[in-house]
């Protein structure tokens, strides 16, 4: 079993369900400048949908869909503290000091979690193609030669496999409704599909870490993820959008639409007053 563990202790600490990012930050284990660069590009993407996904409470289309986000969302926040725990140990600073003090230009999520949700064809369609990424993107993480990585990418991978099967049963579900829903769900998919390529872009460092065997080099993962999406799609009858990729699908916040908007709900308590608790 893969464990939390520094180079210079033998401190460690098993991956299990209790697992925490105070585990974590106690066990010692510290990342370098660009292993801590490559983990804020994980739980930046966590972390953003999350965020979006947290919208759905109470207005989802039915109770357990309600419950069902909900506990989605919290699970990619899970992911994202352990990310962003591991990352802060190269600066010093905490999670809190990285998801509520970094600037928007800072960030380094994917346009795809950052995009709206509207309606919820929409959101499957987001939710489809982020879990069918990040679930091949964790299968091969789990064989990093970061501990701490290869850990919190087996703790992630259980239950992304939910969010994959979630996403994919809603999405044959809505395909194999009405007209209306098959003619929504279509239209969700091509909405966000434009930002399908930025996922598979070889961000700094990732490419010199996919080098050392330490991180998994995105573009790598481009041809078992279009592969098993089509499949899904063309399976639900629908048909896989042929759209061009956004303009500045290269990860520098440079070209964002919607980050400022969910970081300023986001931050905005914990920018107001800094260093509470409760």
């Amino acid at each position: 079993m893969s464990s939390f563990t520094t180079q210079d202790s033998a401190t460690r600490i098993s991956v299990g369900d209790a697992i925490t990012p105070e585990d974590l930050s106690s066990s010692g284990a510290a990342a370098d400048e660009k292993t801590a660069r490559y983990a804020l590009i994980l739980g930046d993407d966590s972390l953003i949908l999350a965020q979006r996904l947290g919208h759905w409470i109470s207005r989802a289309p039915e109770l357990e869909e309600d419950i069902a986000l909900g506990n989605i969302a919290l699970d990619l926040l899970g992911h994202a503290r352990f990310f962003l725990t591991y990352a802060g140990t190269a600066w010093g600073k905490t999670e809190d000091d990285l998801a509520y003090f970094r600037d928007e230009e800072e960030f380094r999520s994917a346009r795809l979690v950052e995009q709206e949700n509207g309606d919820f064809a929409k959101t499957i369609a987001r939710q489809l193609i982020f879990s069918f990424y990040s679930h091949e993107l964790y299968s091969r993480l789990v064989d990093s030669a970061d501990e701490t990585l290869a850990a919190v990418a087996e703790k992630a991978l259980k239950e992304v496999a939910y969010h994959q099967d979630h996403a994919a049963q809603w999405l044959l579900r809505l395909a194999g409704g009405t007209e209306e829903s098959q003619r929504r769900m279509q239209a969700g998919l091509e909405s966000v599909w434009a930002y399908v390529q930025e996922l598979f872009y070889d961000a700094e460092p990732t490419a010199e870490l996919a080098e050392a065997g330490i991180a998994v080099l995105p573009s790598s993962l481009r041809e078992s993820v279009m592969e098993r999406l089509t499949g899904i799609i063309e399976q639900a009858g629908l048909r896989v959008p042929e759209i061009k990729g956004a303009f500045g699908a290269d990860r520098s916040g440079r070209f964002s639409e919607q980050r400022g908007f969910i970081l300023a709900e986001m931050q905005v308590l914990a920018r107001q007053h800094p260093g509470a608790s409760w």
